[in-house]
């Protein structure tokens, strides 16, 4: 007779019993396992969470260091540079020659205050223009300190001005037709724009503002508080004819406000 794979336990064994719960000890059963889950969701929560907060920071460093770079820059654009050529001149000299001739325009016609006012701001683009010249940055220091503002260590940045300088001439060389029309087009036009800008500006500084009204405010705000900027950074940087300049060319403008209240155009 074949054996049976599951022997009999025989009579003194005794069987488990599997008789079902009372309902008290269910409910604790449940309670038990609706805890445990409820903490593994906690856990699974909390470490989401902080993954994501590590993420958010890691996010708000790379914003923080984007706009520490954005305003380095717009300082270095503050700080300017030192013309080179008569063609570089012009623009600095242009805005010197536009106040002046509409200052003494205001004063043939009578109106005093609004001349004094052109004639402070003139005086402050004089004393930029002479700062320009001589307490600016050079091309090539400007060339250094956009390298710097790259990030570049010394080795980088020698070896960027190396092929820089290097590389100028054959690519004079090397240019196109378009390209050479392309480059004397923005040689001419940032020789021709000053100049146009100084025959259409003394007409318009002639009759404009009229009055005191809100949009003459928003025209000479941007001046002014770019010249104020301009002020505070030079006096960071020690550069006290840009400094004083800039502060006489947003006293003018404030000035030509006040002019247009006191002396408004019929």
């Amino acid at each position: 007779m074949p054996r049976h794979p599951f022997p009999d336990p025989g009579p003194d064994h005794e069987a488990p019993d599997r008789s079902p719960l009372p309902p008290a000890a269910e409910g604790t059963a449940q309670l038990s396992r609706a805890r445990t889950s409820a903490g593994e969701r906690a856990s699974r929560l909390r470490r989401v969470l902080a993954r994501t907060r590590r993420q958010g920071d890691n996010g708000g460093v790379a914003r923080d260091d984007g706009k520490a770079l954005l305003w380095r820059a717009f300082m270095l654009l503050l700080d300017g540079g030192r013309p080179s050529g008569t063609r570089g001149w012009v623009s600095p000299v242009a805005p010197v020659v536009t106040q002046a001739v509409a200052g003494a325009g205001h004063w043939a016609a009578g109106r005093r205050q609004r001349a004094l006012a052109e004639w402070a701001g003139a005086a402050g683009f004089g004393l930029v223009t002479w700062g320009l010249g001589t307490e600016a940055p050079t091309g090539a220091e400007a060339l250094e300190n956009l390298a710097a503002l790259a990030g570049m260590d010394d080795e980088q940045r020698r070896d960027f001005l190396r092929k820089l300088a290097a590389g100028a001439p054959a690519t004079a060389g090397t240019e196109t037709p378009a390209a050479r029309r392309v480059a004397r087009f923005f040689r001419w036009f940032g020789l021709v724009s000053p100049v146009a800008w100084m025959v259409i500006g003394v007409p318009w500084r002639l009759r404009h503002p009229r009055r005191l009204t809100a949009l003459a405010i928003a025209n000479e705000a941007p001046n002014v508080a770019l010249t104020v900027l301009r002020a505070v950074r030079a006096v960071q940087r020690r550069r006290p004819r840009i400094a004083v300049g800039s502060a006489l060319v947003a006293a003018g403008s404030v000035a030509r406000l006040r002019a247009a209240s006191a002396e408004p155009l019929r």
